[in-house]
């Protein structure tokens, strides 16, 4: 990705956005909730646990505010700043069992947090909210927390700061962090002002029986974020069992060693003395503590609430004639004198109008339902309850709010008017679901116009797991089966049974149809739905067609969820706009991650006149248009935002263009002749039909598989070229064999009913269903390769580069999974980066690769955890040569030189030691070598020998570690030498280690 200071903040990942209120719905929503509505009416309960700061809710002498901000703390402190690998991404999770984390904070902490996990509210995020919910509850400042963050899948590396370290491998450990010496006092200090040590995890440190349960606090207002942590130690009363440890473990000192650090000598210190500096400081370091995230993560704006927001909108058909329309409009107080007297609701109808029916279009609530209190807020709630005539419908409303001293504010959702769609609903007073054993039955009301397209109900939900406290949450989607007509409207339902046994903690998205058309009720949670599915007393009426409007006063809002949003911050919608062949339509910046929202991709094209998301994962930026692109269908880009499935972020091919002035047009508009059919033939393979699955659960073609979110019948065709048969089924899923399973039968043709991701006129089979063809075996026994251009031709093409001398092409490659695959030198441009120029850049080294379109990295050694990837995933251009492939995110393009290497290398010998062998850290956590230790900017192999001399073992790591030791425990298991490659900070000529890696000698 592209790290440039005037689009992300450091190396942060913080987006560059306007400080307006977000328009509703936002992907901040639920965050927002959790974070603001803590006390009284409709209070999401997340500060609980720790507000008071005096609450013990974990057992008696465990501060809860205080381990809510160590695990924060303890989360990130494994990341890496420079590489952006790690951080604060709840992969504590999986790392409870190891000794840097010892005692059950951690595993409490992340067990209140997981029933606000959803799929708008990582575990990470949540992890981050504790913080300010944790720092605010203890009098402390207000410490701005941003969304965005990506939950991992597994646990990191060691790293986290240990007592017994000494202050050459804090400012290490530190420095990879991204804090300075100073930085790294501050936060320490910060982090200290609650709670304290517990004799339980730490022995040595404070022995049983001397302190109140056991804890021995770090200042003497350990349920009081002030700093007396600060002022104790600098008056020499401190009790802090960090400063002067009680225990044996005289030297695990760790607080003195860093306050009294001697190129600081308390300078630090004394200017933390100052309580209103203690507060700017600890806010600052705080968040630059939670916002160290990975290279794939964007974070959002800092959240604010909401001056106005709906809530819990939901419409439900009560009669032939009539919706409920139900609710809430909830209203920041904070700090108001005026009271309010009433709230005006002006709503139009679906076409856009402002005609409803028989009644008004507006209605005023009087009547306050209840309060609600913040850490830092107060908001009044004001209950919706209100008749809408089917017959006209809703599509979008204002809020006016009525002071008592006759003034008024009317709020419009930042000009879009807040979206409200009546084409899909859940029909809640005839859905139930039974908590306990998680059987519901589900049914949404659909408007007769909408009648004929599929219902999908897409539930997900949360699974509990014995390899971490934290549940799993997938997402299944069923097909709703058409029902009874009740006028204009169609009911369609569904009966399931939710897995997991937290059914209750499922949401749910209605959708109707595909697709630009698609509408969505979406987010719904499970948890108000009743345990009794209650008839229909609406009474009968002759079912009836609707006429919908596709003209109207409103047809630049929003109309439902997903939708194409017709601004964003400071841009509006063009059009979906098309690529040109063998170029990128817009070229001045580009970027690719899993949680990609139009917001995060405006964040990164601050500056640029354009910028466009595509493929549901990408964005690209630009000042103009290549020339040979043009507009598209917007139907044509239908591919959700992998960060916000109630956004479309382009498909295949296809860009959501936005733009400043939304001005300029194409003068070519081709539309598409395609139609979309089942093709008789494809290269060598000819349509046999539409085929089952084989029985009981198995497939009918075992022999290969593959999938996609670009999946055509041509790309399984290729894929399957060895084999008799292909089949592609589900859209994206692709399946080979020689031979078809028995139990295979075949299916009606039009079973096989759903489109290919990659190609909207190709039919992809469908759940169980195959788009099956049989073609002759081709007679090569080569595995399928993308094609390489060798063509000599004047008209240049993108294509996959097979030579620039002196390199040859290796292929598609991952970064490793503990850092760079090439690591020994790099550069990025954002607008000339080349395969030819970084070759030059790299023409010292064996290896060179790029990566994310404009950056470049060299090295003489690959790392060991870097593995090939299929080459059509480095598929994104060069900042500098719309021709060339540079990678992609977490993709390097790899050449390979002939040159010889003499070094870096393990030196074979250090001081009196020989080389062992590279070897692990124990998976369950501690030292392999830990008892004494040391960092430094010149580390090598021969200064940490000089160091440990005396002891039987040394072994350098993360570059700039030593650590030594008598004894190296059979838990530390022998690695593969390439794992040992990150260069010495004191020598680029030999290893010293990796991350989570020793470089091992041995007398």
């Amino acid at each position: 990705m592209k790290l440039n200071t005037s689009l992300l903040l450091g190396f942060f990942g913080l987006a560059l956005q306007a400080n307006a209120d977000p328009t509703w719905p936002s992907s901040i929503d639920e965050l927002e909730e959790i974070m603001f509505q803590t006390f009284s009416f409709r209070s999401r309960n997340f500060a609980a646990a720790v507000n008071p700061c005096t609450k013990q809710v974990n057992g008696a002498g465990r501060n809860a505010a205080a381990e809510w901000l160590r695990t924060a703390f303890h989360d990130m402190a494994t990341g890496s700043a420079s590489s952006r690998v790690g951080g604060l991404d709840a992969s504590l999770q999986y790392e409870l069992s190891s000794t840097e984390n010892k005692g059950p904070a951690f595993a409490t902490t992340l067990t209140f947090m997981a029933p606000y996990l959803t799929s708008k509210s990582s575990m990470a995020d949540l992890i981050a909210l504790g913080v300010y919910t944790s720092v605010l509850s203890c009098g402390g400042p207000s410490v701005d927390i941003r969304a965005g963050r990506i939950d991992a899948k597994s646990s990191g590396p060691i790293g986290v700061p240990q007592p017994e370290n000494s202050i050459q491998i804090f400012m290490t450990q530190f420095g990879r962090m991204g804090f300075s010496p100073q930085e790294m006092i501050q936060v320490t200090a910060c982090g200290h002002t609650l709670g304290g040590v517990h004799a339980a995890e730490n022995p040595d440190i404070v022995p049983s029986g001397q302190f109140p349960d056991n804890v021995a606090n770090f200042d003497t207002t350990t349920a009081s974020f002030d700093n007396r942590v600060v002022t104790e130690y600098l008056n020499n009363t401190t009790k802090n069992p960090l400063v002067f440890t009680p225990g044996t473990g005289r030297a695990r000192n760790s607080d003195l060693k860093v306050f009294n650090w001697i190129g600081d000598t308390n300078i630090t210190m004394r200017a933390l003395a100052d309580a209103a500096v203690f507060r700017t400081t600890c806010k600052a370091v705080f968040e630059k503590m939670i916002n160290l995230v990975p290279s794939n993560v964007v974070l959002t704006d800092a959240i604010k609430p909401y001056q106005v927001k709906p809530v819990e909108l939901q419409l439900v058909l009560t009669s032939p004639t009539v919706l409920r329309f139900t609710g809430y409009i909830r209203i920041r107080t904070t700090g108001s004198n005026t009271g309010i007297a009433s709230v005006t609701i002006n709503y139009k109808n679906r076409n856009g109008g402002t005609t409803c029916g028989s009644s008004s279009c507006t209605f005023t609530m009087t009547q306050q339902q209840g309060l609600t209190k913040g850490l830092e807020d107060t908001f009044a709630w004001y209950p919706i309850s209100q008749n809408v005539p089917v017959s006209s419908g809703i599509s979008s409303f204002t809020v006016t709010i009525n002071r008592s001293d006759g003034s008024s504010t009317l709020f419009d959702n930042n000009g879009n008017g807040y979206p409200i769609q009546d084409g899909v609903f859940l029909q809640t007073d005839q859905s139930c679901l039974i908590q306990n054993s998680g059987d519901g039955t589900f049914v949404a009301a659909v408007r007769n116009d909408r009648a004929s397209l599929p219902v999908k109900l897409a539930i997900t939900y949360a699974s509990k797991r014995t390899s971490s406290v934290v549940p799993s949450l997938t997402t299944v989607t069923l097909d709703m089966t058409k029902g009874e007509c009740h006028g204009s409207y169609t009911f369609f339902s569904v009966t399931t049974n939710i897995p997991g046994g937290l059914s209750y903690q499922s949401t749910m998205d209605v959708i109707s149809g595909e697709g630009a058309s698609a509408m969505v009720d979406s987010f719904k949670k499970a948890n108000p739905i009743g345990g009794t599915c209650q008839a229909w007393a609406g009474g009968s009426a002759t079912c009836a067609s609707i006429t919908v409007s596709a003209s109207g006063t409103s047809s630049a809002l929003p109309n439902a969820t997903p939708y194409h949003r017709q601004t964003v911050g400071g841009y509006r919608l063009v059009s979906c706009w098309s690529e040109p062949s063998g170029a990128r339509a817009l070229t001045g910046a580009s970027y690719a991650y899993d949680g990609m929202t139009l917001e995060s991709c405006m964040a990164n094209c601050t500056g640029f006149d354009y910028w466009g998301t595509e493929y549901g994962r990408e964005c690209y930026c630009g000042n103009s248009l290549d020339a040979s692109s043009a507009s598209a269908p917007l139907g044509d880009c239908n591919m959700l935002c992998s960060g916000d499935s109630t956004q479309y972020c382009g498909a295949g091919f296809r860009i959501e263009l936005y733009s400043t002035t939304a001005t300029r047009t194409s003068t070519s508009t081709p539309a598409p002749t395609a139609t979309l059919a089942h093709i008789p033939t494809i290269g060598k393979y000819s349509l046999v039909g539409c085929q089952t699955e084989a029985e009981p659960g198995l497939r009918a073609l075992g022999g290969a598989a593959t999938a996609s979110d670009d999946m055509t019948l041509e790309k399984c065709a290729a894929f399957c070229s060895d084999f008799t048969y292909f089949g592609t089924e589900y859209s994206k899923e692709c399946y080979c064999g020689n031979s078809i399973l028995g139990t295979s039968k075949p299916a009606p043709i039009g079973e096989c009913n759903m489109k290919c991701a990659g190609n909207p006129y190709q039919y992809c089979g469908d759940g169980n269903r195959l788009e099956l063809s049989s073609g002759s075996v081709a007679s090569s026994d080569q595995s399928p390769t993308s094609t390489l251009s060798t063509s000599t031709s004047t008209v240049p093409t993108l294509a996959q580069k097979p030579t620039v001398l002196p390199f040859t092409l290796k292929g598609c490659w991952t970064e490793a999974s503990n850092g760079r695959a090439l690591s020994q030198k790099s550069y990025t441009s954002g607008d000339n980066m080349t395969l030819e120029a970084c070759a030059s850049y790299c023409s010292d080294y064996k290896y060179f690769g790029t990566e994310y379109g404009s950056e470049c990295y060299c090295g003489n050694f690959l790392g060991s955890s870097s593995s090939e990837a299929p080459l059509t995933d480095c598929s994104m251009t060069c900042s500098g040569n719309k021709y060339e492939y540079c990678g992609a995110g977490n993709r390097l393009t790899l050449y390979q030189s002939e040159k010889q290497i003499e070094g870096p290398s393990q030196p074979a010998t250090a001081g009196a030691y020989t080389y062992l062998g590279c070897r692990t850290e124990p998976a369950e956590g501690g030292r392999a070598l830990g008892l004494k230790s040391t960092g430094s900017g010149q580390m090598t192999n021969e200064v940490c020998a000089a160091f440990c001399d005396g002891y039987a073992y040394f072994g350098t790591e993360y570059g700039a570690e030593c650590w030594c030791g008598d004894s190296l425990p059979e838990t530390s298991l022998v690695a593969p030498q390439g794992d040992c490659s990150m260069l010495c900070s004191g020598s680029q000529s030999e290893f010293c280690g990796n991350g989570n890696r020793l470089s091992v000698y041995k007398k």
